[in-house]
């Protein structure tokens, strides 16, 4: 397994699908439901997640070629994306990105399952993580790298169900203090992450600058 690859990927798609940072909105949509209903719809919302991560692993190159997106463009877009969710993670800020309008929360009461819309999307599974996967997807060679990727999603949708399925005990442990510090560190890496991105992106458009 490539170990560098594998830790660049898990610090970029972990920063934005932190299922404890996502804790506590898969806790506030769930609240008026009982223990064995919450763990149904963790489950549920691992499954859908993981579906459409391998989805856009698989085919996001083919997507964004269809449209005529070559990956290094595809590549200084994400990283800016990205760059802006980690900014938003460092200033306390709501992840515009991920978060929905006040116009679409407004029949969350209604909802009896929110384990796709708005728990998987577009919550975990939002623009940063689609283009993460999409990225590094694209930049995987060889079977260790493939090998690393596989292990990285698979690690962290195992850490969502964990997270989620538990979710009721883990949310009395995790304070507010240590969930913004996460936040803010997750930030940082992200932040750190997304400026090669776009480097690397803009090195391979215009390669005089390298």
């Amino acid at each position: 397994m490539d170990i560098e690859f594998a830790t660049k990927f898990f610090g970029a798609l972990f920063a934005i699908m932190n299922p404890f940072v996502n804790l506590p909105f898969f806790l506030a949509l769930t609240a008026e439901k009982k223990v064995a209903e919450q763990r149904r719809m963790a489950m549920q919302v691992t499954l859908y997640t993981a579906i459409m991560c391998v989805v856009f692993a698989v085919a996001g190159n083919a997507i964004i070629g269809f449209f005529g997106i070559s990956v290094d463009n595809f590549r200084v877009a994400g990283g800016l994306v990205l760059l802006g969710i980690a900014f938003s993670m460092l200033n306390g800020k709501e992840i515009t990105a991920h978060e929905r309008g006040a116009h679409e929360k407004v029949h969350d009461g209604e909802q009896d399952n929110i384990s796709f819309y708005p728990m998987t999307f577009p919550l975990i599974v939002g623009p940063g993580t689609i283009a993460t996967l999409i990225i590094y997807s694209a930049q995987t060679q060889g079977t260790a790298q493939l090998f690393a990727y596989g292990a990285v999603l698979a690690a962290i949708l195992a850490a969502l169900l964990v997270a989620f399925y538990f979710a009721s005990t883990i949310g009395h442990l995790l304070s507010t203090q240590m969930r913004v510090i996460m936040t803010r560190l997750m930030g940082m890496i992200l932040a750190a992450i997304a400026v090669e991105m776009v480097l690397d992106g803009i090195k391979a458009i215009l390669p005089g600058l390298a």
